[in-house]
């Protein structure tokens, strides 16, 4: 007897996991990681879904990419995307990655010299069921530096919200103090990061693909202005100013056919990055470059 489909899915990516994971590099690999400043670094990149209000498959996916160490708007993009995959616990980066990952390579495609250097996830990376979350996945299928920042505690592999946990919050005196987020094996998957002086609750920091933890830590802290790091709070910031300009009321009819429209530019927009992928030198596909050439 054959396993239902939802035990097929499950297994298949599970097996998926398990094969990216062994991709995962858990160290600085970028010469701006080294310095003190991030001398080097002119480019952070941050992204996110938000949710029409009482709809979980119809999505605004956001990219924005900002100045470093000014933390300025340099480029936004936000697509209407239909979400396929269900949602299973511990298997976001399956529903999410593709439309991200598609986010990030229609901006190398158009406006290659804008790329992020480094990218800010709205989730976790290393800090995960299987070390291996939407940071991680997003890392490794780009190429990029990806950092996990969450607002929620993920309670897993032996970390939870016990009253120690509390008390290591409290601990936290200004922005920059940290702890780490140790796993029932010893090993630590995370930080977490007090971000800013104005904020005693912190954010959760993990590494996702081409970045230490510490240089993760550091990078998150120097671009907070509040609790959240900069780019992911205009990632989602612009996503929803973006639903409530398009889809300001609850009206099913006017819903259905704004989706439609969208849905329609959004086929275009596939339509050209598969040309490009045709006619693009393999050197630049796969991973996502930085550099202007191969």
């Amino acid at each position: 007897m054959s396993a239902p489909p939802a035990e097929e899915l499950v297994a298949q990516w599970r097996s998926e996991q398990a094969r990216l994971r062994q991709q995962v590099v858990e160290e600085d690999t970028e010469d701006w990681q080294a310095t003190p400043g991030f001398s080097g670094l002119k480019r952070v990149g941050g992204v996110d879904l938000s949710f029409i209000k009482g709809d979980d498959v119809n999505a605004c996916a956001q990219l924005v990419v900002l100045s470093y160490p000014d933390l300025e708007v340099l480029y936004e993009d936000s697509q209407m995307v239909t979400l396929t995959a269900p949602y299973i616990a511990g298997f976001l980066a399956f529903r999410e990655t593709p439309f991200l990952l598609d986010a990030l390579q229609w901006l190398q495609r158009t406006q290659p010299t804008l790329v992020p250097q480094v990218v800010f996830v709205d989730g976790n990376g290393l800090f995960h069921y299987r070390e291996f979350g939407l940071a991680c996945h997003l890392g490794v299928l780009s190429g990029l530096p990806c950092v996990g920042v969450a607002k929620n505690l993920l309670q897993v592999q032996g970390v939870y919200k016990s009253e120690e946990h509390q008390l290591q919050i409290a601990a936290l005196q200004k922005g920059g103090d940290s702890f780490p987020l140790t796993a029932a094996s010893g090993k630590v998957l995370g930080k977490a990061l007090r971000s800013s002086d104005r904020s005693s609750k912190p954010v959760y920091v993990s590494l996702g693909h081409k970045i230490s933890l510490d240089t993760a830590v550091r990078l998150t802290h120097s671009c907070c202005r509040y609790r959240v790091p900069e780019p992911i709070r205009q990632a989602d910031c612009r996503s929803r100013e973006y639903l409530r300009r398009h889809f300001p009321s609850a009206d099913t009819a006017a819903h259905l056919q704004r989706m439609r429209a969208f849905k329609a530019k959004s086929d275009m927009r596939k339509l050209w990055a598969r040309r490009w992928l045709r006619e693009t030198p393999t050197c630049t596909r796969g991973e996502i470059s930085t550099a202007n050439g191969c």
